[in-house]
């Protein structure tokens, strides 16, 4: 998948998906409403995978492991438990912004 230019029907296609914790890669999966196994990268960045990963199991809408678990994690996972992850409201976004600029 390196070199693909989307893996939008890759997405749409699948019953699982498995990827690192990258914020894109994580909120496209979810949004397309696919249950999602986070596996954070313990040696990027101060390990900063690692707090989103954790937000979004915390929230109930991912499971998440490490390298090391992610085996464990496939033969114990409860994909039932997870939540759908709500629609994103970009309307609000843009009046917020509309607001702080002076257009309203």
């Amino acid at each position: 998948f390196r070199f693909k230019d989307s893996l939008a029907e890759d997405l749409r296609r699948a019953d699982l998906v498995i990827s690192h914790a990258g914020a894109g890669s994580c909120l496209e999966t979810l949004e397309e409403g696919k249950p999602l196994i986070v596996v954070i990268n313990e040696k990027l960045m101060n390990n900063h995978q690692l707090e989103l990963a954790k937000r979004l199991h915390r929230d109930g809408h991912v499971l998440y492991c490490n390298c090391s678990t992610l085996v464990e994690t496939l033969q114990s996972m409860d994909l039932s438990t997870l939540k759908p992850f709500p629609p994103g409201q970009p309307e609000k976004f843009a009046l917020f912004m509309d607001k702080v600029v002076g257009f309203q």
